[in-house]
């Protein structure tokens, strides 16, 4: 387990032995909402230093922690990237083919080559990309966790902003998932341009679905990724 006291898993360290020395960890997050874009992050960090105490699956973090330890991979990391697939995207695609898009993204977007590459979860044929994938790495690859919180850090940094626009779904507490304060937001005021109409309770609401084309779509997730590249967290 990462958090149990700064050492490398011994899946890491066999990957390392066998591909090289750079291992970029993978995670994505954002699934089962329905608002908001599905957010991954590739995270390169150094071999030669121990791994960071403390860093586990951000779903075993309290949001103060996982932005204390986000700060923490930032400064240690050699490359982190994210990616990202819009709403447009998801329900045009589907959300398991966005997520890997999603996935997609933030590795070629890395800035150093990794000599590979470890996925949370299992392996995805469609990637294109060499990989190893573990399922429930965030909670047994270092690389992987780290990756788990920024990719989380950063999607709930852009969930607070948008729920600033769009007061009666409160997803600065939900995150976009849908529970009942969410659900009345969208019985009451319907639903936005943020929110997935792919998705039961959104689709329910909605008479027609507008699609973006794939030259729009790719257009729109060009923007989705400035406006998600995480800020240095200090």
């Amino acid at each position: 387990m990462p958090r149990d006291g700064g050492r490398w898993s011994g899946i890491e360290r066999n990957l390392r032995s066998a591909r090289g020395p750079l291992l970029a960890g993978v995670d994505e997050v954002g699934r089962g909402p329905l608002a908001g874009p599905v957010v991954a992050c590739a995270v390169v960090m150094p071999c030669d230093a121990r791994a960071i105490r403390g860093v586990d699956d951000s779903k075993q973090l309290g949001a103060a922690e996982r932005e204390k330890l986000a700060g923490r991979i930032h400064e240690r990391a050699v490359a982190i990237a994210i990616g990202a697939a819009s709403v447009r995207e998801i329900d045009r695609y589907n959300i398991y083919h966005a997520s890997v898009m999603a996935i997609r993204r933030a590795i070629t977007r890395l800035k150093v080559m990794p000599n590979h590459v470890v996925i949370d979860g299992l392996s995805i044929r469609t990637l294109g990309i060499e990989h190893t994938a573990v399922v429930g790495g965030d909670a047994r690859c270092h690389s992987i966790a780290c990756a788990s919180i920024v990719a989380k850090v950063t999607r709930d940094r852009l969930m607070l902003a948008l729920a600033k626009r769009h007061p009666h779904y409160h997803w600065e507490t939900n995150k976009g998932y849908g529970t009942p304060e969410h659900q009345a937001g969208l019985t009451s005021h319907g639903a936005t341009k943020h929110h997935r109409h792919s998705f039961g309770p959104v689709g329910q609401l909605s008479f027609a679905l507008s699609f973006a084309p794939p030259e729009e779509a790719a257009a729109l997730a060009d923007a989705l990724l400035d406006v998600y590249e995480p800020e240095p967290i200090s």
